[in-house]
């Protein structure tokens, strides 16, 4: 059977969660069971464990990670960074998309059903809480057609009750990676009035998540999510992907268990239906709603274990590997991702092992020429913009490299940054006349801390006349 003319190509003309009048179709999953659903539930114990605790680790008082979008401040793995390391936060989100595509040429979209939050979040915690009150998916169906009696509205109370507090809780969280854990309990423990802004994000947070987790769900992934789109582009035939073994498969009958069989193994009995979060017939093909969360290959090997069937009917395989029996090969195509991905990497670690911890930027005064000084000197006003990015406060001096008589005077205080912080200041340059050899002298300044040169400088000096 070379391609897949059996199936009827009519669900590519719509969306499974909508029917012919434009209306929703609420999906109810049955309850997942089996040995993958299993090592997923151990995945999301860990991510969750990470998530909800992630904030409360510090690092020399400082969170583990703080994505302060407000302040420009962010911090990973206890490493500051700011607006400054911009281009190296750019390349991290290029290497990141390099690594999606990589990965989904090869494994397909297992990040989705396997790692990504909204699956994780949607499955792991508000559809198992809907399981435990409203029961499994027929119980769900007749409680949605059920009049509104106390029995009802009391599951109904219950349940939307917790997904609002894991809504909140989740909120909380969120918002504790932008602005820190401790202002997060600023928030939370004094008067609402003195943190107005916060307060307001939490409330808006909440609403975003209760919204899409009690009503929106898959919906989240069929519509909005891109990830689905781009497995158009990024998978070809030998991409391992949740697949039908259609060639074992069909032709479809009912079959009994010894029973004499006359065509596939597939018994059609929908068990993969009605399991999927997404509502998608996985023996269609791979399809954009498919998040290859792998609830189906769980339901049809208890099927086919249950009618002594060999399991397996639907698995991970690629294309390739179902029609021709072809085992997975590193492709040229994935070659030239992971080259490409290899030297962005080698570039990004780079970038971070010679990052300095200090930035300077010196420019002379706008506006504003050189002035003849006493004694045949020169000077010029300069404007300096000192960063910070230690977690100690930092003194400054600076000096003129290769300049011995050059001399600068500090306006105002000596220059001082506190700790992960940024400061401007202001000096005059003072030069020899004879030391001024053309119209704008290239100088180099020096910026010193205790005596130790951190950061040097390149400006030019406006002299009189160019000689």
């Amino acid at each position: 059977m070379d391609t897949l003319e059996h199936i009827p190509d009519s669900f590519r003309d719509h969306i499974g969660t909508i029917d012919e009048n434009g209306k929703r179709k609420w999906v109810f999953p049955h309850k997942p069971s089996g040995r993958l659903y299993n090592y997923r539930k151990y995945l999301s114990y860990v991510y969750l464990l990470v998530f909800f605790g992630l904030p409360f680790i510090k690092v020399y008082g400082e969170p583990l990670f703080l994505i302060n979008i407000l302040e420009r401040k962010f911090i990973l793995f206890g490493m500051i960074f700011w607006p400054q390391d911009f281009f190296i936060f750019g390349l991290g989100a290029l290497i990141f998309i390099v690594f999606i595509a990589l990965f989904t040429v090869i494994f397909g979209r297992v990040f989705c059903g396997w790692a990504c939050p909204q699956t994780i979040f949607m499955e792991m915690l508000f559809r198992r809480i809907e399981y435990w009150i409203d029961g499994d998916a027929n119980y769900q169906k007749a409680l949605k057609k059920a009049p509104m009696d106390s029995r009802k509205f009391f599951k109904r109370s219950v349940k939307y009750a917790l997904f609002f507090l894991l809504s909140f809780l989740i909120a909380n969280t969120f918002l504790a990676y932008i602005i820190g854990i401790d202002e997060l309990l600023k928030i939370m423990t004094e008067p609402p009035a003195k943190h107005i802004g916060g307060f307001i994000s939490i409330l808006l947070f909440t609403g975003v998540y209760f919204f899409v987790y009690s009503w929106f769900r898959e919906q989240v992934c069929i519509i909005v999510c891109p990830y689905g789109r781009m497995q158009g582009v990024l998978l070809d035939r030998d991409s391992v992907i949740v697949a039908y073994d259609y060639v074992r498969g069909e032709d479809r009958h009912k079959f009994k268990k010894n029973e004499t069989r006359t065509g596939g193994d597939c018994i059609d009995c929908n068990l993969c239906v009605k399991v999927c979060p997404t509502g998608i017939d996985i023996r269609n093909g791979t399809q954009l709603e498919c998040i290859n969360c792998t609830a189906c290959i769980d339901a049809c090997d208890h099927m086919m274990e249950s009618v002594g069937l060999e399991k397996g009917l639907i698995r991970f395989d690629s294309e390739n590997g179902i029609k021709n029996k072809v085992k997975l090969k590193f492709t040229s195509r994935m070659k030239a991702y992971t080259a490409v991905l290899l030297i962005l990497i080698g570039v990004e670690a780079y970038l971070l092992v010679s990052r300095s911890d200090y930035d300077a930027t010196i420019i002379r005064a706008k506006g504003m020429l050189y002035q003849e000084q006493p004694d045949d000197k020169v000077s010029n006003l300069f404007t300096i913009k000192l960063v910070n990015k230690t977690r100690n406060t930092l003194p400054v001096t600076l000096k003129v490299e290769g300049h011995p008589t050059a001399s600068i005077q500090i306006i105002g205080k000596q220059l001082e940054v506190k700790k992960e912080n940024i400061t401007q200041g202001s000096f005059f340059l003072y030069l020899e006349k004879s030391d001024i050899k053309k119209r704008k002298t290239e100088l180099k300044i020096g910026v010193y801390s205790k005596g130790k040169l951190i950061k040097t400088v390149k400006t030019n000096f406006l002299g009189p006349v160019e000689v």
